[in-house]
């Protein structure tokens, strides 16, 4: 007499193991969307401090801050023409850069000539801050905010 051994898993093995598999899944969503995030904020602050630098280059050069265009940088931000040092030939940033998310923008105001606040919305949620008494960044609510040295 010869036993046959049956090969395979049994229905309660392979339950087991797909909730396994589907609670690993799931932790690593969340991680992913966490690092997303963080990357779209530091992203944000970078493109802040790239405007900032052309902004300073801009004031260097024409004695002032250039006048928001709708609550924003003029893109791409030349020179004025008032002075020979700030032509509008002069191009001080070709692209200005945008919030990586669709809706939000980088709010941009002109307190005087001589002063500038500039904000974003992280996502990194944090109190509300205004530039130009506007807390509006597009769809999100500005709670990033980089001044005029």
């Amino acid at each position: 007499m010869t036993k046959k051994f049956q090969t395979g898993f049994t229905l309660i093995e392979l339950l087991i193991t797909l909730s396994i598999i589907a609670v690993i899944i799931t932790i690593s969503t969340f991680a992913i969307m966490e690092t997303l995030k963080t990357g779209r904020d530091s992203k944000r602050k970078s493109d802040l401090e790239t405007i900032r630098s052309g902004l300073e280059i801009y004031r260097a050069d024409c004695g002032q801050y250039p006048a928001p265009q709708s609550g924003r940088v003029p893109s791409p931000l030349r020179g004025s023409g008032a002075t020979s040092y700030c032509p509008s030939s002069n191009v001080y940033i070709a692209d200005v850069p945008e919030d990586p998310q669709q809706g939000r923008i980088y709010r941009y105001a002109r307190i005087s000539p001589n002063s500038y606040e500039l904000c974003a919305s992280l996502e990194d949620e944090g109190s509300s801050v205004t530039c130009g008494g506007s807390s509006n960044c597009g769809s999100g609510t500005c709670n990033y905010k980089v001044t005029s040295p």
